[in-house]
């Protein structure tokens, strides 16, 4: 019956996979998956093995996504299995014979676990995950598979040899470790199943319980992962810096004596019979076994593959790259709130090294710090702690505090309650067994009277993602929870643990800040696991429920199955059309369309993970325009990131920075502080600044105060001369622009504050010397253009550096032949005309860019008298991305005006029309849900005014009118 359930479930997910690499991470693990590369901090080797053995049943590169999306897909089938013999070894145990269960008993118990494991088949977090190559969906299965084993292990203690059960839960853990850390918060819910079966119960022994098994979270979490290798590295620095041996001399004589003690340790509990001590360090054994895939990171590192983030090619960088030092700290138990200001002190603390080749001894180049705040400000247990400005201004909005008020330690947790558990917990959880609102970010759970409301607008009723299960599979999961505490409280307790450490406990762990980048309800799919046990149990509750009414057992029993079957059936009904992932391209397309904006060779500056990743796939595993060196501007940051962009990959030659890796290296020159020198305040050359950064010079240094020195720009006016004829010869300047090619770049750089992507962007424009195209992604935010963007020019999704000032293009010049070819017949647009693809948030924010640059094309092209060709740019646009699916947006009221001068007057009334009529619709929704004036309001009048301009020109003032009345109906909210 269980194999049943899981073929079931791989169709599900086979046919609602996406065929290539999804946004955000998936790219990245394609990629390092297909030729077993280090993706971000802690990694995921084990996961990447897997996924390279499936890489290989692709018949061509085109395919190596769909396979290793297949891992996910197969992982998520085999955790939907576990979980239905889980729940069946839980119901069992309400059979009145437990060996020999009747007829009736028997169909309760496998239509539990049948209504359960398809409810968790169909939960939408888990079903999200289950369709992409993310480590969420293996992980899960590790998950599902330990918490069965303890209940397999359960019901074989009493037999000789049932503590291979507990070792495989302990391989199986370390085996998880290199794919995800969730799976380690199962350890609670373990712990009390070994309890209640080896001991008797007492208050004292369940506290001792519940603290060993956090005990033990810790020792793995911190003793095991990150700490055998920080060991391990303090004998290393000894013996090499201390003993004068060679390298990896410490790490060898640590492995050795590690693994003697082990070895002695095991022996003496066999002779001396200490059967806890022998289990325990058998276990850890077991767990090193697992751990072990981690070697798959050094053994990669050290072959320097294009994709090597962090470098952790040795015992030092691999533990900062297991402890993810790069992204910070969070405090959890004491720390400082957000209204702590700057630090008032800084205390230095250990030393950090780094390998010296050339001296054979591990240098410090650095020290940790440690930062002391003002107590007044430093609380205990902080939630509201970050100091982003955008942050700040959530908090003080949530919490209804003034400017230059202190939260207090109840405000402070009320945030905790309101925002952290309330809006990205039991949010989630609503979600998966009430009711969603929209994919729309932030959407709300939807409940069943809201789901009938009436006058809804256009971007709620047709929202695939608009699911009303009317709350069915949360009423059987409450009543599931109650049925089981009242059958049997120790499977109560077990799962409860499961449920709450999957879930709240991550919540108090993650201490998330007022605003992500997207959802993360992914990371709490072990708790909707914990609760679909209690959906399946709920079965046998409704047959009880049936008991006087219905005689036969086995009548009733099948009754309820039945009628709990409907739970699943809704969720999935509900849920295909938004999960269904089959047909979507645009993501790799996107990739392909900015790699293509560039000219051969190119250097192209990117973002964040959706504006890298998929490059990252693209080129890694498509082999698609390797030539263009894809910057990263967040790793940029970094010194190993730099230090790899100055190496070849693939067709690209090494980026031309000039800096040493003594300039650059954590520590030095990551913020540089501009203070002003009289004799540079007309200017400073920027090649000769680089230089002076090169050198280290004294003229451009400052002392901090702390004994050390930072660099520092003497002048935010920089310059730098050009070799005219060089530039000419590269063909990139346009023909009507070659005499504006300019002898002296001058600009000033507009901010007080260098990081040190920034220095290293300004010292590759200065050694590139124009012999390379630079490009920057339309996505970047201007403050990474460094107030240059007046000298680029648009090719398509991407800026081109250009040594021209270009009159009166702030938002840089577009070069519209290049452009035309580029977007017209270089780029792919596949299935955004198919209104059967299901696109969610993600993909409407990169068809907003893409849309956006075809208006600017088209009305370039208008303006330079170039009318028909600015016709069908236009039409184009909407002739790869329509209204269904790919729903007007931001960017579409500037194409009115493009249709009315063009002669597309039917368009240009289409456009208005729908998205007027959509802007009023919303408008009139907002006011009578009273959601308060905020940037939706702002959206929609932007678009009526836009709409109301644009049919004003195109002399439509009657139709102008309509709209313009009913914007001038909330001119009441401009004043607040």
């Amino acid at each position: 019956m269980g194999w049943l359930v899981f073929i079931f479930a791989t169709a599900v997910y086979v046919l609602t996979i996406e065929p290539t690499a999804s946004f955000w991470d998936c790219g990245e693990f394609i990629a390092c998956s297909y030729k077993l590369q280090v993706p971000h901090p802690p990694g995921a080797p084990f996961f990447l093995l897997i996924g390279r053995i499936f890489s290989l049943l692709a018949s061509d590169v085109t395919q190596v996504a769909f396979w290793i999306n297949m891992v996910s897909a197969i992982s998520s089938s085999f955790s939907v299995l576990f979980l239905f013999w889980t729940i069946t070894l839980i119901a069992r145990k309400f059979a009145k014979d437990y060996v020999n269960p009747t007829l009736g008993e028997k169909i309760a118990i496998f239509g539990s676990g049948v209504v359960g494991s398809l409810a968790f088949t169909f939960s939408d977090s888990f079903w999200f995950s289950a369709v992409e190559a993310e480590v969420y969906a293996m992980s899960q299965f590790f998950t599902a598979f330990v918490f069965w084993a303890i209940l397999k292990w359960e019901t074989k203690a009493e037999e000789t040899g049932a503590d291979k059960w507990l070792l495989l839960i302990a391989y199986t853990i370390g085996l998880s470790i290199g794919v995800h850390l969730l799976n380690l918060l199962a350890i609670p819910a373990l712990a009390f199943v070994y309890y209640f079966k080896k001991y008797d119960i007492t208050k004292v022994g369940v506290i001792a319980t519940f603290l060993l098994s956090g005990v033990i979270i810790v020792v793995v979490l911190s003793g095991i992962i990150p700490g055998l290798p920080s060991l391990a590295g303090t004998f290393e620095i000894f013996f090499v810096n201390n003993l004068g041996l060679p390298f990896n001399s410490g790490i060898i004589f640590f492995g050795i004596l590690f693994l003697s003690c082990l070895i002695l340790g095991i022996v003496y509990s066999i002779k001396n019979q200490k059967y806890i001590l022998n289990l325990s360090l058998l276990g850890l054994t077991f767990i090193l076994i697992g751990y072990a895939s981690y070697g798959i990171i050094l053994v990669r590192s050290n072959f320097d593959p294009p994709i090597d983030e962090n470098d952790p090619e040795n015992v030092i960088s691999f533990v900062s790259y297991l402890k993810r030092e790069q992204y910070g700290d969070r405090p959890i138990f004491k720390g400082p709130l957000f209204t702590a200001g700057y630090p008032i002190d800084v205390e230095k603390g250990g030393a950090l090294y780094r390998k010296d080749s050339a001296s054979g001894r591990y240098v410090v180049y650095d020290y940790k710090m440690n930062y002391i705040y003002d107590p007044k400000h430093v609380t205990l247990f902080p939630r509201a702690y970050s100091t982003q400005s955008h942050h700040v201004e959530a908090y003080r909005s949530r919490m209804n505090l003034r400017e230059g008020k202190k939260p207090s330690f109840w405000q402070d947790k009320g945030y905790m309650f309101s925002y952290q558990i309330g809006h990205m917990y039991m949010r989630y959880l609503g979600w998966n067994f009430i009711g969603r609102e929209s994919d729309i970010q932030d959407s709300d759970v939807l409940w069943p009277w809201d789901y009938f409301k009436k006058d809804l607008p256009e971007y709620l009723k047709n929202n695939k993602a608009r699911n009303n299960f009317f709350m069915l599979p949360f009423i059987l999961g409450v009543v599931g929870f109650v049925y089981l505490f009242s059958k049997n409280r120790k499977d109560g307790i077990i799962v409860s643990l499961l449920f709450i450490f999957t879930g709240l406990a991550i919540v108090v762990y993650l201490n998330q800040p007022p605003i992500e980048p997207r959802e993360r309800d992914y990371t709490f799919a072990g708790s909707f696991y914990a609760f679909a046990i209690w959906i399946g149990l709920g079965v046998f509750f409704i047959a009880d429920l049936l008991e006087k009414i219905v005689k036969s057992e086995s009548t009733r029993s099948g009754i309820s199955f039945i009628l709990c079957l409907s739970v699943p059936a809704i969720m999935g009904q509900q849920g295909w059309d938004d999960h269904d992932r089959s047909n979507r391209f645009y993501s790799v397309d996107s990739a392909k369309n900015l790699l293509n904006s560039c000219a051969p060779n190119a250097i192209l500056f990117t973002g964040g993970d959706n504006d890298t990743f998929p490059l990252w796939y693209v080129q890694e595993v498509e082999g698609f325009r390797t030539d263009v060196r894809v910057c990263n501007l967040s790793l940029l940051n970094t010194d190993w990131y730099i230090k790899q962009m100055k190496q070849q990959a693939y067709e690209s030659a090494p980026l031309p920075i000039s800096l040493n890796f003594e300039n650059y290296i954590q520590g030095k020159n990551d913020q540089i502080y501009f203070v002003e020198k009289p004799q540079y305040k007309n200017g400073i050359n920027l090649a000769g600044y680089i230089q002076l950064v090169r050198t280290d010079n004294p003229e451009i240094r400052q002392e901090s105060g702390r004994g050390d020195y930072y660099t520092t720009l003497p002048s935010k006016n920089l310059y730098l001369n050009i070799d005219k004829n060089a530039v000419l010869a590269t063909g990139a300047v346009p023909d009507t622009l070659r005499g504006q090619v300019l002898d002296r770049l001058a600009w000033n750089i507009g901010t007080n504050t260098l990081e040190k992507k920034d220095l290293i962007i300004l010292d590759m424009i200065v050694t590139n010397n124009w012999k390379r195209p630079i490009y920057f992604s339309t996505t970047l935010s201007g403050s990474n253009f460094l107030n240059l963007k007046d000298y680029t020019q648009l090719e398509g999704l991407a800026h081109r550096l250009m040594p021209i000032k270009y009159p009166n293009a702030s938002q840089g010049y577009v070069y519209d032949k290049v452009m035309y070819d580029n977007m017209m017949k270089n780029f792919f647009w596949r299935e955004l005309d198919n209104p059967k693809v299901y696109y969610d948030e993600n993909y409407f924010r990169m068809t907003v860019n893409s849309r956006s640059q075809f208006y600017r094309l088209a009305s370039t092209l208008y303006n330079n008298g170039e009318t028909e060709k600015a016709k069908e740019v236009a039409e184009h646009c909407f002739k790869v991305m329509p209204d269904d699916p790919i729903t007007y947006d931001i960017a579409t009221p500037p194409f009115i005006q493009i249709f009315f001068k063009t002669g597309n007057e039917k368009m240009a009334m289409d456009i208005a029309n729908k998205m007027g009529n959509r802007a009023i619709e919303n408008l009139e929704y907002y006011k009578k849900e009273r959601i308060p004036y905020g940037r939706d309001y702002e959206l929609n009048f932007y678009i009526l005014d836009s709409i109301i301009r644009a049919l004003k020109e195109g002399g439509k003032a009657k139709e102008a009118a309509k709209f313009e009345e009913v914007l001038m109906s909330y001119s009441y909210l401009f004043n607040q």
